[in-house]
């Protein structure tokens, strides 16, 4: 199994040019399994996807190995007086699967917003039931499961059951975060 070590792994801009690159997970029937969109099957549909959903997004970065984008994270601010709060969402190729990208990249997200957002107090993700893997990244990333939340999104079209994890910006391993 290669390793990858904490040097090679960096956030960075979405940027149009790493389309190829998306396609890698945007096409894997494997990742969009727990995903809102379907695997994608044409570059173009791709491209439309991530112009609607990424390029404008408040904090959208590329999960870079050594440069090259192998998945991607999301933070999305809650508005009004839910400001103090925001979601993270996170999408990794299955061929990375297993190898603590995707917890060092969380980890890594949290310590960037809880410092560029000095309002943000609580940090949060839900994750579907049947997805164990996602939540041991977010258990390994140090938030903490709070309960299951029981038919709460639609998955294509069919309620689901999610599990709620939070961090908080007072939780001490935040702050053991931003002293790495």
């Amino acid at each position: 199994m290669e390793t990858y070590s904490d040097s090679d792994l960096t956030l960075r801009p979405l940027d149009i040019s790493d389309l190829d690159d998306f396609m890698q997970w945007y096409s894997d029937e494997k990742v969009s399994n727990f995903c809102s969109w379907d695997a994608f099957t044409t570059k173009e549909a791709a491209f439309e996807h991530f112009e609607a959903s990424a390029i404008n997004h408040p904090w959208h970065k590329a999960i870079c190995l050594s440069g090259r984008p192998v998945g991607s994270i999301s933070v999305t601010p809650c508005h009004g007086d839910d400001r103090c709060r925001a979601e993270l969402g996170y999408v990794i190729g299955s061929n990375y699967w297993g190898k603590g990208i995707a917890t060092r990249a969380v980890k890594r997200a949290a310590n960037e917003v809880f410092v560029e957002w000095g309002h943000l107090e609580r940090l949060e993700a839900v994750v579907d039931v049947e997805n164990p893997a996602s939540q041991r990244v977010l258990e390994k990333a140090g938030f903490m499961r709070e309960g299951v939340l029981r038919k709460y999104y639609l998955l294509k079209g069919r309620p689901r059951d999610a599990v709620m994890f939070s961090l908080l910006s007072s939780d001490p391993q935040v702050n053991y975060f931003m002293d790495s």
